[in-house]
């Protein structure tokens, strides 16, 4: 009889990071600036959603640095779900959600109905603004009092064209360099997720759901401003930024 070797999810947790630094080189500092505000807003101990959550990189990076946080994802994405779930198997600080922001009830599925901190990154461009004009609206009702949502993401700035046409050419350039010398892209990433043994049948099923790669939009940080507002938060500004992204901190 043969026997299966274990999935190795970490392996496959820490490719997923490699493949997205290939598009954000400094994935991690915007990290580190979201966990630094978590401490200064809302304290070491709290309770967090990591909203399309993906593989649970935010988780990862949240317990690594705060012990006695705990954390629900949610997703939608059946394959990053299956890593997220293989990577913290046996933690009982974290568990998981199979939800559609997309629908109007989806917060119905989470297991708590408020939270201190509400953590983003590098998905919600995949919503044009209207459903995430709503999803806003959802997470005000969600976060507690003084409590913090934040959303790191493509940010566009579309009064500097020429400044964006500058970095974007040497963003891509440095890219190609990587690719280059054997960096993996998203495209050779899924690939490698559907050879999989384990991960093909979910890997199927995501691009069942969701294509190739959902087409959103990437509004300024003055619009996710404006918006947070008008969901209820007291307070809205980016507390950290890149020539093409930015991290936006509503405080409740």
């Amino acid at each position: 009889m043969t026997t299966r070797t274990p999935t190795d999810w970490r392996s496959w947790q820490e490719s997923w990071d490699r493949q997205q630094e290939w598009y954000m080189p400094d994935r991690e500092e915007r990290f580190r600036v979201m966990l630094d505000m978590v401490e200064a807003c809302v304290g070491t101990a709290p309770r967090v959603l990591d909203l399309a959550c993906g593989t649970g990189s935010i988780t990862d990076r949240l317990l690594a640095r705060f012990p006695s946080a705990t954390s629900v994802g949610v997703d939608l994405d059946p394959a990053l779900l299956a890593i997220a779930r293989g990577t913290f198997e046996g933690d009982e600080r974290v568990s998981f959600v199979t939800a559609d922001l997309k629908d109007p009830a989806w917060t119905r599925a989470l297991p708590h109905g408020s939270y201190d901190a509400v953590l983003t990154a590098t998905a919600l461009h995949w919503l044009h603004t209207g459903p995430l004009g709503v999803l806003y609206g959802q997470v005000g009702e969600l976060v507690r009092d003084g409590g913090v949502f934040m959303n790191a993401d493509h940010m566009v700035d579309g009064s500097t064209p020429r400044i964006n046409d500058a970095e974007r050419a040497l963003r891509h350039a440095r890219m190609a360099g990587a690719r280059a010398g054997g960096a993996v892209d998203w495209a050779d990433w899924w690939a490698l997720a559907a050879a999989d043994p384990v991960l093909g049948e979910a890997t199927a099923r995501r691009f069942e759901i969701y294509a190739e790669h959902a087409e959103g939009d990437t509004p300024s940080v003055a619009w996710h401003v404006e918006a947070l507002r008008g969901a209820g938060f007291g307070e809205a500004r980016a507390v950290w930024r890149s020539p093409g992204d930015a991290l936006v901190l509503a405080l409740k």
